[in-house]
């Protein structure tokens, strides 16, 4: 089926972001700080790197079980199917979803999207207080923030994840979209081959690690963070830690942002590609 002029317009305006990311080019800070992160940890063993990488991947696949199957997430499937069926009646599965226009799709998602930045907005803003409780568990909750919402958008444009294809497809996401700008060419360029591939299978059939040394930017910036909570969180105005709440908040709200921007595009270009095979 032909794309409308809409979709032609959206599908434009996909690959110009697409293209910006594809040419940043990092400058020698970031560069140097990449080789030395490699450095520093490749002293380790190499079968203690091989067990961290696999405990983490352990971890976000349960992570992501725990969120898909938690009665929180299929109350946020039903909404989101009940917010479909406002402009398509006969919509009774998260396939269905599919059915309804691209106009109508963004919408629903711009829906999610907005409420999990205000949800990562007021977490960093919690962390930000300096409590040892709150900060302690600024990484889970922000793992958590999402790849919920990774999976919330899937959803909305009619990929349900809860097949072992679509869970490790939103899982590349969420990764690739965590990383640094310099690094997501990589990432991209897997998840795009994957479209290519194939548009509807049921099994994953290519790597399925998903963590490696380049990731660890990410939860190194949020220790970062959390020290510089713990720098600023006595400088109170009115008895409240006014800086360091703003750190906080504003950190996670640009993360969200980054990882909802992302994940936004790709659920976007798999919608288009199987209306018109863009990618073959």
């Amino acid at each position: 089926m032909p794309l409308t002029e809409r979709e032609t317009k959206v599908l434009d305006d996909i690959r110009e972001w697409e293209k910006n990311f594809l040419n940043y080019e990092a400058n020698d800070l970031q560069l140097t700080y990449e080789k030395y992160l490699e450095r520093s940890f490749s002293l380790l063993p190499e079968k203690v790197q091989r067990q961290f990488f696999s405990v983490v991947d352990s971890w976000l696949f349960h992570l992501h079980g725990v969120i898909q199957g938690s009665q929180i997430q299929m109350d946020a499937k039903e909404r989101i199917l009940s917010s479909g069926r406002v402009f398509n009646h006969d919509l009774h599965q998260v396939e269905d979803l599919k059915k309804l226009d691209i106009d109508q799709l963004q919408y629903i998602a711009m829906q999610q999207i907005a409420r999990h930045r205000l949800y990562s907005f007021a977490q960093g803003g919690l962390a930000g207080t300096g409590g040892t409780l709150l900060l302690g568990t600024d990484i889970p909750a922000m793992a958590v923030i999402n790849l919920r919402v990774v999976q919330l958008i899937a959803m909305t444009y009619g990929f349900e994840v809860n097949t072992p294809y679509e869970m490790m497809s939103s899982l590349r996401v969420f990764h690739t979209a965590t990383l640094p700008a310099r690094l997501q060419k990589e990432g991209w360029s897997i998840l795009m081959n994957d479209l290519e591939s194939s548009n509807e299978r049921y099994f994953y059939e290519g790597n399925e690690e998903i963590t490696d040394v380049t990731w660890l930017e990410q939860p190194i910036q949020q220790l970062l963070k959390a020290i510089v909570i713990m720098l600023f969180r006595k400088r109170i105005i009115q008895g409240i830690p006014v800086v360091s709440m703003a750190i906080g908040a504003g950190t996670n709200y640009q993360l969200t942002r980054k990882v909802t921007e992302f994940a936004h595009n790709y659920y976007q270009l798999r919608y288009l590609n199987q209306k018109e095979e863009i990618l073959r």
